[in-house]
């Protein structure tokens, strides 16, 4: 291609592309490095406890410094350790994070990728994680890190498998993947009222996938020290914990999408109809993160046998008995299916 022929050509679609993709991944690193302290004046309040209060007015401060604190700091790579995979493992973890947000609506028509298989891409991004937790915990040659990979990946792949039951069970009412079909469909209801087993088990679904308490067993200090991430320091253990903090900002937005509507406001009454869809989303997922740090400052943590248990022996048979269930009726009473008309 020429000077001449490259300036010939539309690029208009690829500038708009670039221009979604930075309106959602600039927010969302302030969102990440912010959830942090999010997460510490819960647990502050509910503890009786200030949290950060010291950095900054009201410590809104802190997560700059802790970032900055981790930007600065020496990388310590153990010379026994594959160099190449140990520098790859943190960055796939938080590539990934960031490529699920393609397909989440932040509401009518604003979506990065609007695909109609969103929900398969989500649950995909969401297993292919499992190789940079596994990647990071083989490549540091070391026992601990190792051991806490293997745990880490057995509990994410565990209750991958009940999360696909649950949202095979809303796609057979809904009869769309994409997000934003899924969304439209709760205009008269949110799916958490009828289908609310079903929201709580995803809900603790979620827990365990992110490895949020009380299943946040690769951080049992008294067993594997700090799990996978063990031997990171500096910039590559930052990546690993954006791509934690992440993770559970985008499960719950997932979780806000699938069962309590998306950017559809509560009632749909004129003054709520004013506040733009995104603040509805962001409300929501907001809600979602405060309870599962609010189980952090209340539940004790899990044995992992116990974590095994309840995901293999009580989640997957329940959620399969549901879709049986839902399949049953959605078969035989079409009335209970929702239909929308698309123009």
């Amino acid at each position: 291609m020429t000077f001449q022929e490259f300036w010939t050509v539309d690029l208009w679609p690829l500038i708009w592309i670039v221009i979604k993709i930075l309106c959602v991944v600039i927010p969302l690193m302030g969102a990440v490095a912010y959830i942090s302290l999010y997460q510490r004046k819960i647990m502050a309040v509910m503890q009786l406890r200030k949290g950060p209060n010291v950095i900054g007015p009201w410590g809104l401060a802190q997560p700059l410094a802790d970032g900055l604190k981790l930007i600065v700091k020496e990388w310590v790579i153990p010379a026994v350790a594959d160099k190449p995979v140990f520098l790859i493992a943190p960055m796939l973890s938080f590539v990934l994070m960031l490529t699920a947000w393609a397909v989440i609506p932040f509401g009518a028509g604003l979506t990065v990728s609007n695909i109609n298989l969103g929900v398969l891409f989500i649950f995909a991004i969401s297993g292919l994680d499992v190789y940079g937790i596994v990647l990071a915990g083989w490549a540091s040659n070391s026992r601990y890190a190792f051991l806490g990979g293997l745990r880490t990946t057995a509990q994410m792949i565990s209750y991958e498998v009940s999360m696909g039951m649950i949202m095979a069970s809303l796609l057979i009412f809904t009869g769309s993947l994409n997000l934003s079909m899924i969304v439209v469909t709760q205009q008269h209801i949110w799916f958490i009222i009828p289908f609310f087993p079903l929201a709580i088990m995803f809900f603790i679904c979620i827990l365990a996938e992110t490895s949020r308490h009380p299943f946040d067993l690769p951080e049992a200090e008294s067993e594997l020290v700090a799990g996978y991430n063990v031997e990171y320091s500096g910039v590559l253990f930052a990546l690993f914990q954006m791509g934690e903090y992440g993770n559970t900002i985008l499960m719950s937005a997932v979780f806000a999408t699938l069962f309590l509507g998306g950017w559809l406001p509560i009632f749909d009454i004129a003054p709520l109809n004013w506040i733009p869809g995104p603040l509805w989303l962001i409300a929501k997922t907001a809600v979602v993160v405060f309870v599962i740090y609010w189980l952090q400052a209340t539940l004790p943590r899990f044995r992992y046998d116990q974590l095994m248990r309840l995901g293999w022996k009580v989640f997957l048979p329940l959620s399969l008995a549901i879709f049986i269930i839902l399949a049953f009726i959605a078969h035989y009473n079409l009335n209970l299916v929702p239909h929308i008309m698309i123009g």
